[in-house]
């Protein structure tokens, strides 16, 4: 019965996510959801007790998913820092350039969205987003030690590279061109390679 009720309520999320991905988090109605899933209104309710929390529930899931992916992207100690860290910008640029739809990244979909909308919602972005950029940090400390990557304030290295990547991201979309994104990637190689401090 608990596998059961697990998946159920996971279906309920994959669903919300296919959903969001594409036409965002206010645009999207219950009945819509409910009808797309094909489950019943009462068993949104078992699962969720409003909408918002059904928010919280999607973006808790999708980033424990993220980092769980990011932590075997980043363990990969075969690579150097340098090229674990340019992995993982090119993924990025692959996904969201290419269309990968069941890939696409909620921050970059729901943060201007929601922050106004659910507290509770924008808290869960947030902290999903500094544990990404925890992850970027350990990743840059690595290569500063294997001196593949030139001597920084890893810390405030990847603040700088995810926020950059995100503004690319939200240009790419509005311009409906690379050109951020490849901007992007060379001034990441550059910042990790040829700081003046080296």
């Amino acid at each position: 019965m608990k596998t059961e009720t697990q998946s159920t309520r996971q279906h309920i999320l994959d669903i919300g996510y296919s959903l969001i991905i594409k036409q965002g988090f206010s645009c999207l109605g219950l009945a819509q959801l409910l009808k797309a899933a094909q489950v019943p209104k009462g068993s949104f309710y078992h699962y969720f007790t409003s909408k918002e929390q059904f928010g919280e529930a999607l973006l808790t899931g999708y980033f424990e998913q993220y980092q769980v992916e990011l932590d075997s992207l980043f363990a990969n100690t075969q690579l150097s820092g340098f090229d674990r860290q340019m992995q993982y910008w090119q993924k990025w640029l692959h996904i969201q350039q290419d269309g990968c739809v069941d890939q696409k990244c909620l921050v970059v979909k729901l943060s201007a969205e929601v922050a106004d909308l659910s507290e509770a919602m924008r808290l869960v972005l947030l902290k999903g987003s500094a544990g990404i950029i925890e992850r970027l940090t350990h990743c840059i400390q690595d290569g500063i030690k294997d001196s593949s990557i030139c001597n920084q304030d890893a810390q405030a290295t990847a603040e700088l590279l995810y926020h950059m990547w995100l503004g690319a991201s939200l240009m790419n979309k509005l311009g409906h061109s690379h050109a951020a994104f490849e901007r992007a990637l060379v001034t990441t190689e550059s910042i990790l390679k040829h700081k003046t401090v080296c």
